[in-house]
This record gives C-alpha cells, sequence and structure tokens, in this order.
C-alpha cells in the first residue's frame, strides 16, 4: 500500500486532487494538539484514487482521523495495518468509498494517506489530529515543526524490508506545489507569553488576555511550500518542574491505560554546583558528517560551520576524530588523536574543503567503524553526528547506536529543512546524548555551545524514580528508564495510577541519581487532583511512549518479529486509538449505497522537497 510511483504528475498536466490543507495547532505550556484538515476534489470524469506521503513529527501521536464527504462524516478505527488494508481494499473492489491512513514501518515520521474512490466531482475533506511534546530549545523557547517538506528517503544498498516499506515519495519543487497551506496557533500557559517567533512570515502576535497568559497567532498569507514551519514559543518563566495529573475515560475500564489517570512529569534537574565546577573536561569526540548528494550547497555549508565551531570548542587534552560518509566513509585520523593547536590546524583544514561529494548515504557502515574503536581510558566517547536524515533505514541506525550506547553518547544535528526527526530524535534519545536542528545560521551557536556542554558533563549513572503515594493507589510506569539527565535540561516520565484513595490526595516522585560519584536527587510534590480541561491528550502521549518502547523491543530482536510483542502494540494502540508501526486507521463510507462506477484511476499527490 504505501509503495508509490515516483515522478511529477504535475508535468503529465493532471489536475491534483489535493487543494488546500489547514493547520490549527494548539499549545497548552509545552504540549501541542495540531488538527489538519486536507481539502480534496476530483475535477476529472472518472472516479479517482488519490495517495499523499507526508511527513509528520517521528514523535506525534496521531489520535483522530475522519472525512466528510457531502454531508456524511465517517470516523475512522484503528486496525491491524494488514487487516486494514484488506478492508481498504475489498471496499474499493466493491464501488465503496474508503480511507486509509498508515505509518511507514521504516520511519515513524511518514505517513500515506489514501483516499479511495472519489466520484467525478466530488469533494471530501480529510480531518487527522495528533498530540506532541514540545522540545526545549538552548535559548529556552518551545519549538513546534509543521513539516511540509518531505526530502525523499535514501534506500542502503542490500536493504530489504517487509512489504510496503519503501516509501516512494512523490516531489515536487515548491514553487510548483498545487495546494494551499493555511495555519493558525493558539498558545495557553500558566505563564505569560512574551514571543512567538518563526522562520516563515507571520501575522502579529494577538493577546487574549490582560495576564497575556493566552494568545494566538497566524502564518502570514502565501507561504511557499519552501521550508517546514517552525514556530519558536517562549515564556515569561523559565521552565519548572511540573506534574499534570489527568482523568481516564469514563467508558474505558479501570486497571486500563485509558481507564486510569496518567501523569506527565516534567523534571528539570539542577546538579549541586560544587560538583559541576569540579569537574575535569575531557573526552573522546568523534564527529561523524554526512557528504552524501543530498547535503549540497547550504547544508553542507551549515553543516561544516556546525563542525567547525565544535572543533575549537573541544578542550585541550581531550582527543577526537572527524569521519564522512556517502556511499563510502573515511576518516582523518587512522585513530582518535590528541586535541592540540597541531591537530586542531590540520583537522580545520581538511574539514574546510569537505564538499557533498561521496554519494549515497550509508551511515551505518561508519557507526560500526567507530563502535568497533577500542575506547580511550579516562576519555568518554562522545559521537557527534550531522545529517539531513535523508535514509530509508531510520529504525535499524537507531537500533545500532542503541545496541552500543553502553559505550558512548550520541549527539545528533539534524542539517536542513525536512531533516528526518525520527532519525535526529532517535539517534540521541537511545544514544544518551542531545539533538539540535540547524536551518540556516541563526541560533547556530547556542545550539552547538549546549551540545558541548552536555558532552562535557559525565554521564548520569544509576537514575532510580521512587513514587511515595497514598495508600490504596500504585504505579505502573509508560516511559522506558531514563537514560540520560542533563543540567536544567528537561526529561519527561509518563505513569499511570491504578486504584482509590480515601484521605490523601498528594503524592510526591524522586528521582536519585549519581553524578561523578556524588549521589543527588530532584524531589516533587504534586496533587493527585486531574487537571480540567485537558481531554486525554497526556493518556495518548503516554500510549506513543509505550508503543515506540515496545516497538523498540520488537526492533532488537533482530527484525524477528514476536507474534506477543506485536499483539501487546495492536491491542495498546487500537485501545488507545492512537497509530504505530503495526496499525492503520480505516474509514469505510457505507451510506453510499450506489456502488461508483468505472475504473478507478490511481493519482499521487506531490509533497515539496527542499
Amino acid at each position: 500500500m504505501m509503495a508509490s510511483c515516483c515522478g511529477l504528475l504535475t508535468s503529465q498536466k493532471e489536475p491534483v486532487p489535493l487543494k488546500s490543507v489547514e493547520v490549527e495547532l494548539e499549545v497548552r505550556d509545552h504540549v501541542a494538539t495540531v488538527v489538519s484538515t486536507l481539502n480534496y476534489q476530483n475535477q476529472e470524469d472518472k472516479p479517482l484514487e488519490a495517495v499523499f506521503v507526508f511527513p509528520l513529527p517521528g514523535d506525534a501521536a496521531v489520535c483522530h482521523f475522519s472525512a466528510k464527504v457531502g454531508q456524511t462524516e465517517i470516523v475512522a478505527e484503528v486496525k491491524e495495518k494488514q487487516e486494514a488494508r484488506e478492508e481498504y481494499d475489498d471496499a474499493l473492489s466493491s464501488g465503496q468509498q474508503a480511507f486509509l491512513l498508515e505509518e511507514s514501518e521504516q520511519s515513524p515520521d511518514i505517513f500515506s494517506l489514501s483516499v479511495g474512490s472519489l466520484p467525478p466531482g466530488e469533494s471530501a475533506s480529510i480531518r487527522l489530529e495528533y498530540v506532541t511534546e514540545l522540545a526545549v530549545q538552548a535559548d529556552e523557547g518551545l519549538r513546534f515543526l509543521l513539516p511540509a517538506v518531505l526530502n525523499p528517503r535514501y534506500q542502503p544498498q542490500g536493504s530489504v524490508g517487509s512489504e510496503g516499506v519503501n516509501v516512494q515519495v512523490t516531489s515536487v519543487p515548491a514553487s510548483l506545489v498545487p495546494y494551499t497551506l493555511s495555519f493558525s496557533a493558539r498558545v495557553s500557559s500558566p505563564r505569560p507569553v512574551s514571543k512567538v517567533e518563526s522562520s516563515s512570515p507571520l501575522d502579529p502576535l494577538q493577546y487574549l488576555n490582560t495576564e497575556q497568559t493566552q494568545a494566538t497567532v497566524k502564518l502570514a498569507a502565501g507561504h511557499k511550500f519552501d521550508r517546514d514551519v517552525e514556530l519558536l514559543i517562549y515564556y515569561k518563566d523559565a521552565h519548572q518542574p511540573s506534574a499534570v495529573v489527568e482523568a481516564g475515560r469514563a467508558s474505558s475500564q479501570h486497571g486500563s491505560l485509558m481507564g486510569d489517570p496518567v501523569v506527565m512529569l516534567s523534571l528539570y534537574p539542577e546538579f549541586p554546583q560544587a560538583v559541576m565546577s569540579s569537574m575535569a573536561s575531557c573526552g573522546e569526540f568523534v564527529f561523524l558528517l554526512d557528504r552524501s548528494g543530498s547535503m549540497g550547497g547550504e547544508r553542507i555549508k551549515n553543516a561544516r560551520d556546525t563542525l567547525l565551531l565544535l572543533l575549537k570548542s573541544v578542550p585541550l587534552g581531550c582527543y577526537f576524530n572527524i569521519y564522512s560518509f556517502g556511499s563510502t566513509f573515511e576518516h582523518i585520523f587512522p585513530k582518535s588523536e590528541e586535541y592540540n593547536q597541531k591537530t586542531m590546524e590540520e583537522a580545520l583544514k581538511k574539514v574546510e574543503k569537505m564538499e557533498a561529494d561521496l554519494g549515497g548515504t550509508e551511515i551505518l557502515e561508519p557507526l560500526k567503524h567507530i563502535y568497533r574503536q577500542p575506547s580511550i581510558p579516562s576519555q568518554p566517547r562522545q559521537v557527534f553526528v550531522f545529517t539531513d536524515g535523508e535514509v530509508g533505514n531510520t529504525k535499524e541506525v537507531i537500533n545500532l547506536v542503541k545496541q552500543n550506547s553502553a559505550s558512548h553518547r550520541c549527539f545528533s544535528f539534524g542539517i536542513g529543512e525536512g531533516a528526518s526527526s525520527a532519525l535526529i530524535n532517535g539517534l540521541a534519545k537511545e544514544g544518551g546524548g542531545h539533538a539540535q536542528f540547524i536551518t540556516g545560521t541563526d541560533r547556530m551557536q547556542p545550539k552547538v555551545m549546549q551540545s558541548m556542554r552536555f558532552a562535557l558533563q559525565p554521564s548520569v549513572v544509576d537514575v532510580s524514580v521512587k513514587w511515595d503515594l497514598p495508600s490504596g493507589v500504585s504505579v505502573t510506569a509508560l516511559s522506558p528508564p531514563i537514560a540520560a539527565l542533563f543540567q536544567g535540561q528537561r526529561s519527561l516520565v509518563y505513569a499511570q495510577f491504578t486504584g482509590q484513595s480515601s484521605e490523601a490526595s498528594e503524592g510526591c516522585v524522586t528521582v536519585a541519581y549519581s553524578l561523578a560519584g556524588h549521589p543527588s536527587q530532584t524531589q516533587l510534590h504534586f496533587s493527585l487532583k486531574p487537571a480540567k480541561d485537558s481531554g486525554l491528550t497526556i493518556h495518548r502521549l503516554a500510549a506513543r511512549t509505550l508503543i515506540r518502547s515496545l516497538e523498540m523491543e520488537e526492533k532488537e530482536r533482530g527484525g524477528q518479529v514476536d507474534a506477543g510483542g506485536k499483539k501487546k502494540v495492536v491491542e495498546l494502540s487500537v485501545q488507545s486509538g492512537v497509530s504505530s508501526a503495526f496499525t492503520a486507521f480505516i474509514a469505510v463510507n457505507k451510506s453510499n449505497s450506489e456502488a461508483i462506477q468505472g475504473p478507478l484511476v490511481r493519482r499521487m499527490v506531490p509533497a515539496p522537497s527542499e
């Protein structure tokens, strides 16, 4: 279902059935709910099937999908993927209308939407909703990204995937995108909103109350699809630790994820100053630069500038090496060298000459080579990866990093518009490091310096989360164990509360850890009273977190899909209504009793590429 022919259909002068995309964003503190409406119209004289492959944030929890045809609204259900595909095909072959939304098995930031059997002249509007957490940037801003640009993904040599993995993207230059985009955002927080910035032109920020805790902002009309829409939201006060408890769904049974209350903890660990100032700066820094063809032009320049900034910030006495890759890979030293004036100058000269001239994006081999190198005593290994993320084997790469996470930390830099959020965030998450996105030169320096600061901080070990709850209330962790903590950087934890307590309504959570041999802890007291009006947002984010962990466990079995593990993901996905790699959203219009006549013509809707 996901595979589709490549090539520009607009060049064949065929009308593209997607007419407009409307996006409404609602941000509450650091959680975003996004509602996208895609409006289709068949202007041809035969029934159409429209297929649109498009990007979403890699960590989004897609939780609603519906279609409106005329006055009929059909809400999709989550089903096991093969079952959903068969239902879609059966509906089309019997002349019914059907709509299918599925996540790529290789990369969770690519989705395919099939709109089946639009009769001549008919319109349909598709509504898609997802929730996501917003990442905190080096300058305290919260970053929301609407990926408008979908770059084709490079399939490495000899990589084989299961049926439907190869997503061939039909893409066109931004100037030729035949549909329009409108985008509006509403921001609310307990703290005042100080400003909202964007890489795209915005209409002025409008405050909705005198406290300035609610505001709206719109994308200026006429957005050209030459870039992703990035919003940076700044609140007046610094981010504070918080716990939000959300009530379960009344119709779900107690004891289930959706029926019980769920808590989202946001922790910002502050390390003791005495420990931080006594740290010796040491480490082995291995830089891995993508020099594949897709990194040409502005991208390779931005990657070089980022790398040069980092190189000049490595403390004397550390060790370093620089790898670069495309279809093959090379390194500037046979093994990591001590960092001094001479080796730095030699490295700077070589980096300045690096171009995007090495062909495809084969990132697995250089990573394997780095991991095979013996470690240097007392110099913890830090791997810095610079890439646009245009790889087709995202999950395989992330899995390799996870398998080697005990021997290094991985810091990733997504370069350019449309960089794969699934790959960049996945590398950092599984490698116990931190992810940054570099588009253009603005804000590059604080991002680079933050990553270097984090890399020089010793690894936090022995992290434990201890809950102190009233008797009668038990807790189930929904997040994987915390792999990394950095000074002042947010760490999110999701958990489910089961049972009831008659007396106390307060809980306490303690996160204990050891930093450079010094035991330390962060504690947070919170109310067990559920927040008002949060709907099921936190439940869906928690379900998404658990689904991703279970999928990762599947991947670790070397691609051997364990029936029990897959069944668990499917059950959780169906129960929570959140998509996964093993499920899809399916909607069939059962109200149109007249079968749609004539052979179906398939039209690929092009996505913009940079």
